[in-house]
């Protein structure tokens, strides 16, 4: 049996929407600002689709996504096929000159994993780590701003 959990985190950032959906929909460029998000590769026969790989010792897991729902700079919606159970979804709000970002991750939790910890402290772990991230995206989407 297992057991899903999910979570969300948001956080706004100083950018305009056009800036912050061009970063975050390239879904390849995640592993820049997503501590255990080690690859993201988009298939070139069939973009809705990408195999992602995440690591974090010891465990490393592979999945493949499916996009069920784009609607540009307002949502991401992803859902895996094949691999580690889980779904994403990354919610972009415009505020003019900033924006805010809701991530909302639902996973399985593997038996082997379940054993191991408390569903509690995972989900603590979990939910430091992506707003850990979500600080990342910020700190990366400041410097493409002073990029250009």
């Amino acid at each position: 049996m297992t057991n899903w959990l999910e979570h969300s985190v948001q956080i706004e950032v100083d950018s305009p929407i056009d800036l912050v959906w061009g970063l975050w929909s390239d879904l390849q460029q995640m592993p820049l600002w997503m501590k255990w998000i080690d690859s993201v590769k988009v298939l070139e026969d069939n973009p809705e689709y990408s195999r992602w790989k995440l690591a974090s010792d010891p465990f490393v897991f592979t999945w493949v996504s499916r996009t069920v729902k784009l609607v540009p700079k307002q949502i991401i919606q992803t859902e895996s096929i094949e691999g580690l159970p889980n779904k994403a979804a990354v919610r972009f709000y415009d505020r003019g000159d900033s924006s805010i970002v809701k991530l909302t991750v639902s996973y399985s939790i593997p038996g082997i994993l379940g054993q191991l910890m408390d569903n509690l402290f995972l989900g603590r772990i979990v939910e430091s780590t992506l707003m850990a991230d979500m600080e990342r995206f910020r700190k990366y989407l400041n410097q493409v701003k002073a990029n250009y």
